[in-house]
């Protein structure tokens, strides 16, 4: 049986230049950012820009697992807005539901993650497709519910905590960020859940000839990525104070983005969580230093399409010459 696990499922490292290659990216980007403007080497710039991007790096979080194991979610987006109406609707202004509110939400994600989840490891069908549609109910969903006007209120003290500052310097969406990393760089190096999405991701024929519950590791793998795009979706109800019809529209592409610059591309079996961490902050210094260049929205949204399709490419390169997986 090892002998099919070793010699089916290619596992060994790649070379460390894929690992190191957006952290690069970052370094040199923030230097060439800080000559255009000297904002991006002060400290509340730099934090505010990153509470800015918390609730895609925490969305990018889940679906990093999802795209390990050859996959991709397209609903993330929905979820976010859904998560983000219902804790609204839920919480009413009451304080006793601030944390009903808050469970809500996850417990919806969860259920749209698991739903998904479901279809693609036992129906056999197209992740793209499942996620597609199921973003296009969950979007009609909300509008139903919200009858397309911003419907809900935040409990008091629900804005004032998570999206306030710790001692006035370090805003707590930063460190929801940080944990959400930290939780999803354990999911994926300390437990055989994590290990069992790079293997199965690196050839899931082989993995269940292996013995591996290729299904519920998928199934799993769609549960993790709707509870943190539901988290993502709390973080963007944090940061803007109201839930809107549709305030996740979109995200998908740019959780997409940020994942497949961090190193977790299509291909499956390759990646890591903390890479995606490293592709959230590039993308989001990108996009700031073309605001500060003055380019129009519809450029940024050519850039954000280049970074997918010149990361893509540059990963896929790197990766047919060492072959194998990376987990960081």
């Amino acid at each position: 049986m090892s002998a099919v696990v070793g010699s089916g499922l290619n596992v060994g490292r790649l070379p460390s230049l894929e690992k190191a290659a957006v952290w690069i990216v970052l370094v040199v980007l923030l230097g060439l950012a800080g000559l255009a403007s000297e904002a991006f080497f002060k400290f509340n710039y730099l934090a505010n820009l990153a509470r800015q991007a918390a609730p895609v790096g925490i969305t990018a979080v889940g679906v990093t697992f999802v795209m390990l194991l050859r996959g991709v979610d397209l609903s993330v987006g929905a979820i976010v807005s859904m998560s983000a109406v219902v804790c609204a609707l839920v919480m009413n202004g009451r304080p006793d539901h601030l944390w009903i509110g808050i469970l809500a939400a996850c417990a919806c994600g969860v259920a749209v993650g698991l739903a998904n989840g479901l279809i693609v490891a036992y129906g056999r069908v197209s992740s793209f497709i499942v996620t597609l549609g199921m973003s296009i109910v969950v979007s009609g969903l909300v509008q139903m519910g919200t009858g397309g006007t911003a419907r809900g209120v935040v409990s008091p003290g629900f804005r004032e905590i998570f999206n306030g500052r710790i001692g006035g310097v370090v805003p707590v969406l930063v460190v929801c960020l940080l944990v959400a990393v930290a939780i999803g760089i354990f999911l994926q190096s300390r437990l055989r859940f994590g290990r069992s999405v790079f293997l199965v991701g690196a050839n899931p024929d082989a993995a269940r000839l292996a013995g591996l519950p290729v299904e519920r590791v998928t199934v799993v793998a769609y549960v993790v990525a709707g509870l943190f795009a539901a988290l993502g979706g709390l973080a963007l109800l944090a940061r803007t104070g109201v839930s809107g019809t549709n305030p996740g529209e979109g995200m998908e592409f740019d959780v997409l983005a940020a994942v497949v610059l961090g190193g977790t591309t299509f291909s499956g079996g390759r990646g890591g969580v903390g890479g995606t961490f490293a592709g959230v902050l590039v993308m989001f210094i990108a996009l700031n230093l073309a605001n500060v260049a003055g380019l129009p929205f519809a450029a940024q949204l050519a850039i954000k399409g280049l970074i997918i399709i010149a990361a893509s490419a540059a990963h896929s390169w790197i990766g047919s010459r060492g072959g194998g997986r990376s987990e960081e």
